[in-house]
């Protein structure tokens, strides 16, 4: 996987989608931090990439989620109580 600057992108955005295709995956970074990935697409799977990303982001939060839930305690929690913070969150409340 290779990483590329903002600044890279900005200045050689011609060699960069010619590596593109021959990379497969790049990292840009800004300030030396990853901020977006990079990926070939086409017409033909665009769908299906869009899809494949999602779903990884969605197992990502998930995962996130129970990590914190874990560090909270929230192990205990009755399924009322679940239900209770799930209509705060819905509504905004944080009280």
């Amino acid at each position: 996987m290779k990483f590329i600057t903002v600044r890279d992108l900005r200045t050689s955005p011609a060699q960069i989608w010619k590596q593109l295709p021959i990379e497969q995956e790049m990292i840009i970074t800004n300030n030396g931090k990853p901020i977006a990935l990079l990926t070939p697409l086409s017409d033909m799977d665009l769908e299906e990439n869009l899809s494949a990303i999602r779903r990884a982001r969605a197992i990502t939060a998930v995962s996130k989620m129970q990590r914190i839930s874990e560090k909270m305690d929230h192990s205990s929690l009755s399924l009322e109580e679940i239900n209770s913070e799930i209509s705060r969150t819905r509504k905004g409340s944080t009280t």
